[in-house]
């Protein structure tokens, strides 16, 4: 399939906070935690019955009181479907942190921090006005935002509205550590999201 990128590692984890390392020379590596899996292959699509292919996993099992009708056959709290070519895999295969390595770079993608209702300045980083005569409680307001034609606000103009809270997507992010025993992956850099916020690892 021309352009299509086969995805060989692909995890799912929860973020715990930030922290850090030290290197053999002592200098300190500012590093995120992630509790990655362990998952579980729920699904396997094929092209002759689905039309594409792709793999789903299921994070963090369901209370047996909590599951609903229509999860019976897939009992986990979060389900993320992988686009994935002649899958090795087969129902119930688990993935942990053993398929990553320290030095391998992934791609983690997640739903960042809400931060509100938040005026032009601080979310599109807007200068403000001249804080001259005149100009009494308007330092931080964008000023004008229509137009003599069309006579309307154009469709996407930068204005106050909700700031985050949205999926962000961060490359090339090192990992530093692994932790088998505990599922833990130790990550060089900043992670999109607050603590305890889901995210998707693809390596």
């Amino acid at each position: 399939m021309p352009g299509f990128k086969l995805i060989m590692k692909f995890i799912l984890g929860k973020k715990i906070e930030m922290s850090q390392m030290f290197d053999e020379e002592g200098n300190v590596i500012p590093v995120t935690l992630i509790e990655a899996g362990p998952c579980y292959i729920t699904q396997i699509k094929t092209k002759e019955k689905d039309k594409y292919e792709a793999i789903q996993i299921g994070l963090e099992n369901l209370k047996e009181k909590k599951i609903k009708k229509p999860q019976k056959d897939r009992p986990y709290r979060h389900l993320k479907e992988f686009k994935m070519q002649k899958s090795k895999f087969k129902i119930g295969d688990k993935i942990d942190v053993s398929i990553f390595k320290e030095g391998d770079k992934v791609k983690i993608s997640g739903i960042s921090k809400g931060k509100g209702f938040a005026g032009a300045v601080k979310r599109w980083h807007f200068r403000g006005r001249s804080p001259s005569h005149g100009t009494k409680h308007e330092e931080r307001t964008i000023g004008s935002t229509g137009r003599r034609f069309p006579q309307r606000v154009i469709k996407g103009r930068k204005m106050p509205g909700r700031m985050g809270t949205e999926r962000v997507t961060i490359k090339n992010l090192k990992i530093v550590q692994v932790d088998s025993e505990n599922n833990l992956l130790a990550l060089k850099g900043a992670v999109p999201g607050r603590r305890g916020t889901l995210v998707e690892i693809r390596g």
